[in-house]
Order: structure tokens, then C-alpha cells, then sequence
């Protein structure tokens, strides 16, 4: 049944995650992001973090990226290369199916995510 998700409401019951990283625990991540709906083969997620992630990819689908506030610059890898988009609240790109890709937020980003599953993670200079 359809509901309406109070977005703002959500990300006040969050922990704001502070200079994340690379090796961040997956369980200390967790606690900055909520899983708003179910959405075909993932899910509608919104968290907030300064910091870096590390690389990700999903093989089901694009990924949505909608910035809520703050900024990010976002790293996409394909086969043809590597492109760098500076994002910034109010915009938002789509993540092709199967790049990797991570987030570089220095002065913090809060995000807005329609996400396929599975999500790999890679910790690798480069993952490719």
C-alpha cells in the first residue's frame, strides 16, 4: 500500500556520519542512512556524511543520486574511462548499471538514493 515518507522527519532520527572512509564498518554506515520505501529491486534510501566511501557498484539497475543538501564530488569508472561530476543540493545524475563509483564529501552531503540490490563494495584503487 502506497504512504507518504516525511523525508526530513527521517533524516532527523539519523546520526550525521563523520569523516567516513574507506575502511568505515559497514554497521557504523548503516546508522546514517534509512531505507525509505521498497522500490522494484532495491530500495529509496536518504542518509548524510562527510568523508569518502568507498567504490560501489550495482548490477541490477542504474542508480538514481538525488543531492538534498550540501555537496559531493562523485567519481564514476566505466569501461571508456572515468568521469567526475561536482554535485551540489538540487541536482542529481544517474549512476549507469555496473559502474563503479564513490562519493567524496569533504563538508558533508545528505543524499536521496533510489538504489538496485545488490550493492558490491570495493575497497581497491581501482575496482575495475
Amino acid at each position: 500500500m502506497p504512504k507518504a515518507i516525511d523525508i526530513r522527519a527521517e533524516l532527523t532520527s539519523l546520526t550525521h556520519l563523520k569523516n567516513r572512509h574507506t575502511n568505515t564498518p559497514e554497521g557504523v554506515v548503516g546508522d546514517a542512512f534509512a531505507r525509505l520505501a521498497e522500490y522494484d529491486e532495491g530500495a529509496v534510501f536518504t542518509g548524510s556524511f562527510d568523508g569518502e566511501s568507498p567504490w560501489e557498484r550495482h548490477t541490477n539497475g542504474d542508480e538514481l543520486v538525488h543531492v538534498l543538501a550540501g555537496q559531493t564530488r562523485l567519481t564514476i569508472l566505466s569501461e571508456d574511462g572515468e568521469d567526475v561530476l561536482d554535485l551540489q543540493a538540487g541536482m542529481l545524475t544517474v549512476v549507469p548499471k555496473s559502474c563503479w563509483h564513490r562519493f567524496n564529501s569533504p563538508k558533508g552531503v545528505t543524499l536521496l538514493t533510489v538504489t538496485p540490490q545488490p550493492t558490491d563494495h570495493s575497497r581497491a584503487e581501482d575496482p575495475r
